[in-house]
């Protein structure tokens, strides 16, 4: 984490790579892995600026392979990333599901579309019956049409997000703000993410007490 560095008021930038054996928790929906040897690796990337009229963003990145005796190994890709303005501008809106429609288009048109609404499910807020931000890309449990074109597109998303979220920063940042916005700042993050995001937190925490944080 890089504190208080002009325009970013927090930076975290995490590189992870891990190689064990799959534990039984991490496993709900693939029983056979239990006890395999895996290997997962990503990268997340977690903005927080000081301007609150520059949006907060995060992405991320992730590869999983697992051994598996006698057959060949399973892997996948997943990711994604979102955008959470605190005062929404309506260009900023088209630029950022432009941007993306157009990253995901040489891999098929169903992507985004797909990828879109998985990210909206996600990051739904049900205790307050919206969305958290505008949205952006999700996908996991990527391996197909095969390793090549996955990896191409985990790449494409990793890519793609740095250009547009940088246009968009620059484009608000020289905006005038004062303690009003500011306060407002401060308060938002909380009013969405402690109601609903402290369960998962406290799941990650008893998932990686298992062994299986690299789900999250």
């Amino acid at each position: 984490m890089i504190p208080d560095s002009e325009p970013v008021r927090r930076f975290l930038l995490r590189l992870q790579d891990n190689l064990c054996q799959t534990p039984a928790a991490a496993t709900t929906k693939r029983p056979e892995l239990a006890g395999c040897p895996f290997q997962a690796m990503g990268i997340s990337l977690v903005l927080h600026p000081h301007s609150p009229y520059v949006p907060t963003a995060h992405a991320n990145v992730r590869f999983f392979i697992a051994d598996r005796p006698g057959t060949a190994p399973l892997w996948w890709f997943g990711g994604g990333f979102d955008l959470t303005p605190f005062y929404p501008f309506h260009d900023d809106v088209i630029q950022w599901h432009r941007s993306t429609r157009d990253l995901c288009r040489p891999f098929g048109e169903q992507r985004y579309p797909h990828y879109k609404a998985w990210c909206d499910r996600y990051f739904y807020l049900p205790h307050r019956q919206e969305a958290r931000g505008i949205g952006g890309v999700f996908f996991d449990d990527l391996n197909d049409p095969g390793f090549g074109q996955a990896l191409a597109f985990s790449r494409a998303v990793g890519e793609g997000f740095i250009p547009t979220y940088l246009s968009i920063a620059e484009r608000r940042r020289i905006l005038p703000w004062g303690e009003r916005e500011r306060q407002f700042q401060l308060y938002r993050p909380g009013a969405m993410w402690s109601l609903i995001w402290c369960g998962i937190a406290v799941l990650y925490s008893a998932c990686k007490a298992a062994g299986a944080a690299h789900r999250f």
